[in-house]
């Protein structure tokens, strides 16, 4: 599995500028505000899920996004979601609960997860996640997060969670 030492050296064989803040960890939503006042652009909140099908999925949306995970089902075109268990996260992601980041992704070597991307988050000029730790936050620019993702081969399905529709 990728660590954060291989996530900060892909970034930087693709050109893609970043910059790492460590410190304390950090395993809710609520308990970085802090952290994040220091910590210029978008905040992000990560759910792994698994579908009544057995399909995985990675849900990175503004850390204040309200997520209605009962219909985001009929958006998406899964089955019924709930949270993935602990230790497909880590064979998948290559990380622990409380580390869940889009960043994760390059750990999916055989694309099992569907990466769903709030509105919001794909055009915010700046995006911030885990580098597959939660004691530190690694931030990049829309175009970089992009560059990420494409260098993966990741189409996300971008959602507008507001509106509970997909977009584009």
């Amino acid at each position: 599995m990728k660590t954060r030492a291989d996530l900060l050296a892909f970034f930087d064989a693709h050109g893609i500028e970043h910059d790492t803040t460590d410190h304390v960890a950090v395993f809710r939503v609520g308990e970085g505000e802090g952290i994040k006042d220091d910590i210029p652009g978008a905040h992000t909140k990560n759910l792994f899920l698994k579908d009544a099908k057995g399909r995985l999925w990675l849900i990175s949306a503004q850390d204040d996004t309200v997520i209605d995970l009962k219909r985001l089902h009929t958006v998406i075109g899964s089955a019924r979601l709930s949270f993935g268990p602990a230790e497909l996260m880590e064979a998948t992601l290559g990380v622990t609960p409380g580390s869940v980041t889009a960043f994760g992704l390059m750990n999916d070597a055989g694309r099992q997860i569907t990466f769903v991307l709030d509105r919001r988050l794909a055009q915010a000029e700046r995006v911030n996640f885990h580098p597959m730790t939660n004691t530190a936050t690694t931030g990049v620019s829309k175009a970089g997060f992009r560059q990420f993702l494409a260098a993966l081969g990741i189409e996300p399905i971008v959602v507008d969670f507001a509106a509970m529709s997909v977009v584009g």
